[in-house]
């Protein structure tokens, strides 16, 4: 059964956006930036988590994490990074979109820190041996990466951080009240071959042996 469509006041123009929502300062518009400079390399080498948003050829999109030790994001130089791509579930999600469609955005995170940094470009799915050789992490090599041409970055503000008390620690729930992830994906998948204890013992399996 189908939900009926709940939006009644749909918003279709940026002229309509902006008479709610009014235009950003001259620090706002000014603070972007076209190339890495030391302080991007910098927050790139401190962040061991970002997001990294795709679409395809169609416009579906997709944002998927990559985390790794601080550092693990290779800065070639002022114009290119490269983003190792270790073992996952093989959806290949943002590799599919990237083949299709190169435009990339990405977030990164410093834990701790409510500001973070914004980088939007084009992207590669590359296998250049003496850039993937620079990535090992455990002594294993990725065999493909996530190559960046940098074309906007930019800190973005720390409100949202802020709202979400992300970081304020005393906030976080107690960990038994923390959702099921194998009751979860036993639900979605719905097979009597992956019970909850089954997909358990693959997560704990995976989480511990296949990292890299």
């Amino acid at each position: 059964m189908n939900s009926p469509f709940p939006f009644k006041e749909i918003l279709n123009s940026e002229d309509d956006i902006r008479q709610i929502v009014g235009y950003p300062s001259e620090l706002v518009q000014k603070k972007g930036i076209s190339r890495l400079d030391l302080h991007c390399r910098d927050f790139i080498a401190r962040s061991p988590i970002l997001f990294v948003a795709t679409s395809d050829d169609q416009g579906l999109c997709d944002v998927s994490p990559r985390g790794d030790a601080p550092g693990s994001v290779l800065v070639l130089d002022d114009k290119y990074i490269v983003i190792p791509e270790r073992p996952g579930n093989r959806r290949i999600d943002s590799l599919k979109n990237i083949v299709l469609n190169p435009r990339i955005g990405l977030i990164f995170i410093i834990p701790g820190l409510e500001e973070t940094l914004r980088i939007n470009g084009k992207a590669y799915v590359i296998k250049d041996e003496e850039i993937l050789q620079q990535m090992k992490a455990k002594e294993k090599q990725p065999s493909i990466g996530i190559g960046v041409e940098v074309e906007e970055c930019f800190i973005h503000c720390a409100k949202a951080f802020k709202r979400s008390g992300l970081w304020e620690t005393n906030s976080w729930p107690d960990k038994t009240e923390l959702p099921s992830i194998p009751a979860i994906l036993s639900a979605h998948v719905n097979s009597v071959e992956y019970t909850e204890e089954i997909i358990a013992n693959g997560l704990k399996e995976s989480y511990e042996q296949r990292l890299y």
